[in-house]
């Protein structure tokens, strides 16, 4: 699925990263812990999150991750969206919440980290 198609279908809004759209997506997953992210996490995965601090940006960095969806439309602090534009990382924001956001990815096909 490509990041265009994760987007509409869960509503995003691109905050950094606008030239990633055509990128292929091979699985999603959702943590707020860091450390979640750190050991649970893939690289080029999608990671769903509730974490709005800059940290979550060179988390997803150092896992080689593919893009954040920062979710229930919280208010990203502007140093992290400037971190995710100095990285040319892709930041998204939904208004959904996690579960219903990572409920629609799944039903279209989307696969978690662990391939179920």
């Amino acid at each position: 699925m490509l990041v265009r198609d994760v987007a509409g279908l869960i509503e995003a809004e691109i905050l950094s990263g606008e030239d990633k759209l055509d990128l292929c997506v091979e699985r999603a997953g959702a943590a707020d812990m860091m450390s979640d992210i750190l050991a649970l996490c893939n690289p080029n995965q999608l990671v769903l999150t509730g974490y709005i601090y800059p940290q979550v940006v060179r988390t997803a960095l150092v896992s080689e991750l593919l893009g954040l969806v920062v979710v229930r439309g919280k208010s990203v602090l502007p140093e992290t969206v400037e971190m995710a534009r100095k990285n040319n990382f892709l930041l998204m924001r939904t208004k959904l919440y996690m579960y219903s956001a990572c409920g629609r990815l799944y039903a279209a096909g989307l696969r978690g980290a662990d391939g179920r």
